[in-house]
């Protein structure tokens, strides 16, 4: 893990390359394309926040208790009331928000201190991993991948696929997928978990392929990618358990199949959510042959911040500061809005740092769009002549 992004000081300040440069003004307009190189103040950045790292769990507590409570008191109005009423479509809009905030919370669990916040884990994987068949495990130690210098932006990075290198509609599968998932993480949970014991060669495969919340379909997990959930064979038989019983209960009749399907449509749009987020978190420029360096990794990342009330919706728990977050990957996510400002007003050339700033979801999108649009089309153009 990169010691900036660990929150201690490094001594030097990175300068980008001038390809780097030439890239971002492009692509973004913020800088001039006779810029020699451009040099992003780190040094500079982590004095004006560096005493915005601790975690307060008095804050952690309250916003996870009351987005679940809210979540799953809504999420049973919705069952309780007749099919595509009023009622029902209110109480499963906020269903489907409150619960994606809650899940959310599993990308905090990856980054608070080892050993930390041992009771907020196990309380998150009870009221929502479980449920949700995403166990913390699922990406834990994963993510931290992701942050790390030599991974970032690479073939190895699970969370990262160039889409902007790539045909547009790679993008629109992606979304696509989120429908998928649900069911894909039932039947691992409720079937591959007995049978990988009952049959010891799946569990290399179940661990490898069906183990991690990534976004490239080709990642493999290595046997070592945990970083706190070194308990996940609990977990793991815990998602077991819950599904077994909730599914046993629909076929004995004591329960309503309605709560499967209920199930599965906020689900299906949590996910679908999360992957319009997680295009708009990144410009997914690099084609993963190399690994970037911490400053080209947070320009390839997205601000967005937009309408505090409007814009937390889609990108809960500080995930508008995602950019941000990659600068200082320790800040817990109630301090990134008031990083954010300081940097701004802070700095004395903020001009790299606003060149990740959106103004929302659908610029996010757009540019990255129009990204992949034009490298499909100079990817024609390029196959015709030859």
């Amino acid at each position: 893990m990169n010691e900036f992004a660990e929150g201690k000081e490094t001594q030097e300040t990175i300068a980008l390359p001038e390809t780097a440069v030439n890239k971002l003004t492009e692509n973004q307009g913020a800088i001039e394309p006779e810029a020699p190189a451009a040099v992003f103040p780190l040094r500079e950045a982590h004095s004006l926040v560096s005493d915005l790292m601790t975690p307060n769990p008095w804050i952690y507590w309250t916003d996870f208790l009351f987005s679940s409570l809210v979540g799953w008191v809504a999420f049973f109005m919705a069952l309780l009331s007749p099919w595509f009423s009023l009622w029902q479509v209110g109480a499963y809009v906020v269903a489907v928000l409150a619960l994606y905030r809650a899940a959310i919370f599993v990308h905090e669990l990856a980054h608070l201190k080892k050993g930390t916040f041992k009771a907020f884990r196990m309380v998150w994987n009870v009221m929502c991993g479980i449920p949700f068949m995403i166990p913390s495990f699922t990406y834990d130690g994963v993510h931290n991948d992701h942050h790390r210098r030599d991974v970032y932006g690479t073939h190895q990075d699970g969370e990262y696929v160039p889409f902007a290198t790539r045909k547009p509609i790679e993008m629109v599968g992606y979304v696509l997928l989120s429908f998928l998932i649900p069911p894909v993480l039932l039947m691992r949970f409720l079937l591959l978990v007995p049978l990988s014991y009952l049959m010891p060669f799946l569990r290399k495969i179940v661990w490898e392929r069906a183990s991690s919340l990534t976004i490239d379909p080709t990642y493999k997990r290595a046997e070592n990618a945990i970083r706190n959930d070194h308990n996940w064979r609990r977990q793991e038989l815990a998602a077991f358990l819950f599904a077994s019983a909730v599914v046993s209960l629909i076929l004995l009749e004591v329960i309503s199949i309605d709560v499967l399907v209920l199930w599965y449509l906020v689900a299906a749009m949590v996910f679908i959510l999360n992957s319009l987020r997680t295009l708009a978190a990144h410009a997914y420029r690099n084609p993963g042959e190399k690994p970037m360096s911490h400053a080209e990794q947070y320009l390839d990342s997205v601000n967005v911040p937009g309408n505090p009330l409007i814009t937390p919706l889609w990108a809960p728990v500080g995930l508008r500061f995602h950019a941000t977050h990659h600068l200082f990957m320790s800040m817990p996510y109630h301090n990134l809005a008031k990083a954010h400002r300081r940097l701004i007003s802070g700095l004395d050339d903020n001009t790299l740092y606003l060149t990740t700033v959106r103004s929302g979801l659908w610029d996010a999108l757009r540019r990255i769009w129009r990204e992949s649009a034009r490298a499909a089309e100079t990817s024609k153009k390029a196959l015709h002549h030859q």
